[in-house]
């Protein structure tokens, strides 16, 4: 297949990262980010595309049309709900492929009403309470028809707090509250319609919305992938979707949502040997897709985490060798891999020590051989500063005396190990 260039849209939400970790690695696409703000798309995609128009803009279509033109996309890959729903109704005059399912589905996707409206009779859904004279028992659960991620829901405990925020939105559904524990069932539909992937996974441990925790469980009584049969048979989906359940108090299952859309969290089957952002991208452009599945439990836990963009330019990189590559006769993996992507950079490597032993024999021992463009070997009475040349240069070493020795003779920038992330290249 010739390569394909596919635009993520927005590139920094959870699906839209995820989508970058699934494909940065494959020959068939070249992927491009784009985002209507700047957020963390800008420090993960290696091809960026800034103030694209929101949605809601006038000018969304025109300019995205010229993004297509120019950077000769061949298809769009939209990451949110609202999203999915504009490009599917629009997919003719950006005359560009649109990865979603056809605009029928993704509108009864993006209201819960429709969506509830559609199951009702087919699987259990959430008791909705249309007048507040209904409700029998507290606490019941509030949220926007037209929503995701958990934005503008309110668990609410007593008639007071409904009347309160029903004032200030009198758009939410009143639904009954669900106690028990919550899934997401990750899905992928072929383009002859057929679900070849059910993936359960319980949503151990939720912020804002998005699944910090989550781990695969077997489907041991079949009950997920007969609800996913229901939703297949009855919506046409196309490529990566999923649905979300939660338990009542007595263990029902009941439908929170369908998303035609890939899910943030989805990314834990790919270590269970399933890519569901490149399966759904080969199935769209008509390829025959498998499932291989490795046979494990598996449980991704998500914190907060940090990619840099520093300011400094350097062709040079004097590297430390005890204590700092080799730490506790160990290979330091993270320095490598850093080494490694100043190779690729075409940036000079040289190994500065004072390395007691024969330093062949040392690197040979450790594999580390043939890496270095020059290894500069001192005493102990030597300082590290007289011996570094290139002024467009820096150094990374353990040792703080040496650290500050050059900064100050050499003003070249310096790292601890404790800094390597700060200089890593995530694109």
């Amino acid at each position: 297949m010739e390569k394909k260039n596919i635009l993520i849209f927005p590139c920094g939400s959870e699906p839209g990262l995820e989508i970058c970790r699934s494909l940065k690695y494959s020959k068939h696409f070249e992927i491009f980010g784009g985002s209507s703000v700047d957020n963390h798309g800008k420090f993960v995609y290696k091809n960026y595309i800034g103030n694209i128009p929101f949605i809601d803009e006038e000018n969304f279509i025109v300019e995205l049309k010229e993004i297509i033109k120019n950077y000769h996309i061949n298809a769009i890959y939209p990451t949110l709900d609202n999203v999915v729903n504009i490009l599917a109704q629009n997919e003719k005059e950006l005359n560009c492929k649109i990865i979603c399912s056809p605009l029928e589905t993704t509108e009864i996707c993006l209201s819960k009403l429709k969506t509830y409206n559609k199951f009702k009779n087919l699987i259990l859904t959430p008791n909705i309470y249309y007048d507040i004279s209904e409700i029998e028992c507290y606490p019941v659960f509030l949220k926007p028809e037209i929503g995701y991620g958990g934005r503008g829901t309110q668990k609410v405990n007593n008639i007071e707090e409904l009347k309160f925020y029903l004032k200030n939105n009198p758009s939410l559904i009143i639904l009954e509250y669900l106690s028990g524990k919550e899934y997401t069932v990750d899905c992928f539909t072929n383009w002859k319609g057929e679900l070849i992937f059910v993936g359960p996974r319980e949503r151990c441990r939720i912020r804002t919305g998005t699944s910090v925790n989550t781990k695969t469980i077997n489907d041991e009584n079949g009950k997920f992938k007969e609800i996913a049969n229901i939703i297949n048979s009855n919506l046409e989906l196309h490529g990566a979707w999923f649905f979300q359940l939660k338990e009542n108090d007595k263990c029902d299952l009941k439908l929170l949502e369908i998303a035609s859309r890939i899910g943030g969290s989805s990314g834990i089957f790919r270590s269970k040997g399933i890519n569901l952002p490149l399966l759904t991208l080969f199935d769209a452009f008509g390829f025959e897709v498998n499932i291989v599945q490795n046979d494990f439990i598996a449980e991704m836990d998500r914190a907060l985490d940090c990619t840099f963009n520093c300011n400094i330019t350097f062709d040079t990189a004097y590297i430390d060798l005890d204590d700092c590559l080799i730490i506790n006769k160990k290979v330091n993996t993270d320095l490598i891999k850093l080494m490694f992507q100043f190779i690729n950079e075409g940036k000079k490597i040289i190994l500065l020590t004072k390395h007691q032993k024969d330093i062949n024999k040392t690197l040979a021992d450790y594999r580390l051989l043939n890496i270095f463009d020059e290894i500069i070997q001192i005493t102990k009475n030597e300082n590290k500063a007289d011996f570094i040349t290139n002024k467009n240069a820096i150094l990374i070493d353990d040792s703080f005396i040496e650290r500050m020795n050059v900064s100050e003779t050499k003003n070249i920038p310096t790292f601890a190990l404790d800094a390597l992330n700060y200089l890593q290249n995530n694109k």
